[in-house]
């Protein structure tokens, strides 16, 4: 059976001890620790025969020019996606690329796969809606929600109907007991072969996994099974793993993250990799293109307000420090091959996309998870992670595929009590929110507690995504006004004028505040109230770490609450200058 996250980032673990187990049997439910070596070879599948698939890249204003191309020189246009320039061609023509490159107004051409097209790619087949089994076990609090805060979280906020998290992957169980209440038909589809398809159940599952991932984030919260970081949320299915391949191409992934953007879903969740390049390299003309294209779906879908999440991958590879791949292409036969840093996994690697490296249950780096200075951002459980699998049942996965849905639901969840919150704000909360986690002794991390090349800005907080963002009844007052603060020079002040809140301020004001310094040792933080009575946040000391990102308690109870309040921030050493990014008071 395929592997997921792109064939290459899910990690099966055992099976979990329950009677409710679905009407028939799970794909990966009984494996331990699959491998990309498990996956069946597409070349096996029946193709048609010399029928390639090709990126064809234009501007958006060349997009007729280029579908011209395509017919004019042996190929057919399959899909186009003329928002972002791009059109999926197919050919069986040797040298179509070779000709439309020659093409005025095109930019790029690159082979998708290294295979033929599956003949299923003309008719593809709904896929069944599996036989239904309802539990009889009770929800329990388990050690990934413990961990992250959501069993606390879930008696403040479960989150709003009016947030769909889209699950990027094999298809979901729209049917299953836990999934069904919370499941939003209307934003789901399949994008399997590059061509979106809204048939009713095309976005149903091909393996197990997609619906794993989709219970994490949103399993509703109704005393049975399990229960999803954000069980008050919505979730869809954006089908792109292909049948029996299991494999998620790039063409896939561009008609996903269209699909996202123009449904306005909030976040995605993407625990795979576009196969069948681990890593794309932009030296080579067919992966450049691939680069290009997934990179503008994706751009076009944050340009939509849709938060990309992805995982960070299960090689215990440092993404920072590329080497070697003996593992790509997976479409065909791997070859070993030298790799450079602007070689990019696919689309984990991309800007603006969230990625979560996997935790043990006490809170380690997960072993097979990846890992980078600059490249993993957040981190999650990601072990033994328990949840719903297709046919009514559950089970446990591990793999920083499981990791990875926790963030998208935190990240639903801050959605869902910030309305009005942007993809960057939801970035910044979760990094400002995030639970530090220091380097263990390993010489592969580097950085400090704040931010580190395992975990990132740290453990992912659910309870803070709703207690200390916008706790009920509370409001928050921001200010993203940047701030330079001069070398050991005089103190400088940022401020939120607060209004409409009754009476004195709350012995738990929460101070949110974001920094950019090289040396935060260095800074001395103050919070002034209206009134100008200061209190200190934060003293100067030898702390070298970069950064001071996170959230003060202050008892202010004796201030009144309206008027202009002040962050004060000083640099008392020379050597380092920053800046004052982004502050705020939740009362």
């Amino acid at each position: 059976m395929a592997v997921l996250l792109g064939a290459g980032l899910a990690i099966a673990g055992s099976p979990s001890a329950t009677a409710n187990s679905p009407a028939q049997p799970v794909p990966n439910q009984v494996t331990d620790l699959e491998t990309r070596g498990n996956k069946p070879q597409a070349a096996n599948q029946s193709a048609a025969a010399g029928n390639r698939a090709y990126f064809v890249i234009t501007a958006p204003a060349d997009v007729a020019a280029g579908k011209t191309a395509v017919t004019g020189n042996g190929g057919t246009v399959f899909a186009s996606y003329d928002p972002i320039g791009v059109i999926v061609a197919h050919s069986t023509a040797a040298d179509f690329a070779t000709k439309v490159r020659a093409v005025a107004g095109v930019q790029q051409v690159g082979a998708t796969r290294t295979t033929d097209v599956p003949a299923a790619a003309a008719n593809p087949a709904i896929p069944p809606s599996p036989s239904q089994t309802t539990p009889t076990a009770n929800e329990i609090s388990r050690y990934d929600m413990v961990n992250i805060g959501a069993d606390k979280a879930w008696d403040v906020n479960q989150g709003s109907a009016a947030v769909t998290v889209g699950v990027l992957d094999t298809g979901v169980d729209d049917q299953h007991y836990d999934l069904k209440a919370n499941f939003d038909a209307g934003k789901s589809a399949s994008c399997a072969y590059g061509k979106l398809d809204t048939r009713e159940g095309a976005w149903r599952p091909v393996g197990d996994h997609g619906t794993h991932v989709a219970g994490t984030i949103a399993a509703a919260k109704n005393g049975k099974g399990a229960i999803g970081v954000a069980p008050g949320v919505k979730v869809s299915s954006v089908r792109i793993a292909e049948n029996p391949s299991g494999l998620f191409f790039p063409e896939n992934t561009v008609c996903a993250f269209v699909f996202a953007g123009d449904k306005g879903i909030k976040v995605t969740n993407n625990s795979y990799y576009t196969d069948p390049w681990l890593f794309n390299c932009p030296s080579d003309r067919d992966q450049a293109a691939i680069l290009e294209g997934v990179k503008r779906a994706a751009a076009y879908a944050e340009g939509k307000g849709v938060l990309n999440v992805a995982a960070a991958g299960n090689e215990n590879y440092n993404l920072a420090g590329k080497s070697t791949d003996n593992t790509s292409p997976d479409d065909s036969t791997p070859v070993n091959r030298t790799v450079t840093n602007d070689c990019l996994s696919l689309p984990t690697e991309l800007p603006g996309v969230v990625v979560v490296s996997a935790l043990t249950s006490s809170n380690g780096k997960s072993s097979y998870s990846n890992f980078g200075t600059n490249k993993v951002h957040i981190a999650a459980p990601g072990d033994s992670v328990y949840s719903t699998v297709p046919g009514g049942g559950y089970g446990q996965k591990s793999g920083t595929s499981m990791a990875s849905p926790h963030v998208a639901g935190v990240a639903a969840l801050l959605a869902s009590v910030n309305p009005s919150a942007t993809v960057a704000d939801l970035r910044g909360k979760l990094a400002a929110q995030a639970e530090d986690q220091a380097c263990p002794s390993d010489s592969r991390c580097t950085g400090g507690t704040t931010k580190n090349s395992f975990y990132g800005e740290g453990r992912v907080d659910a309870l803070e995504a709703v207690n200390g963002t916008t706790p009920p009844g509370g409001k928050t007052f921001t200010n993203d006004t940047n701030v330079d603060i001069p070398d050991a020079g005089a103190a400088v002040t940022s401020s939120v004028v607060v209004t409409g809140i009754t009476g004195n301020a709350p012995s738990t004001l929460k101070v949110g505040v974001d920094i950019k310094h090289p040396y935060r040792g260095d800074l001395v933080i103050d919070l002034v109230a209206p009134d100008g009575t200061t209190y200190r946040l934060k003293n100067s000391s030898g702390d070298s770490a970069d950064n001071v990102i996170t959230t003060f308690p202050v008892d202010a109870s004796s201030e009144v609450a309206n008027g202009t309040w002040k962050l004060k921030v000083q640099d008392v050493a020379s050597a380092d200058v920053g800046y004052i990014d982004t502050w705020s008071l939740t009362f």
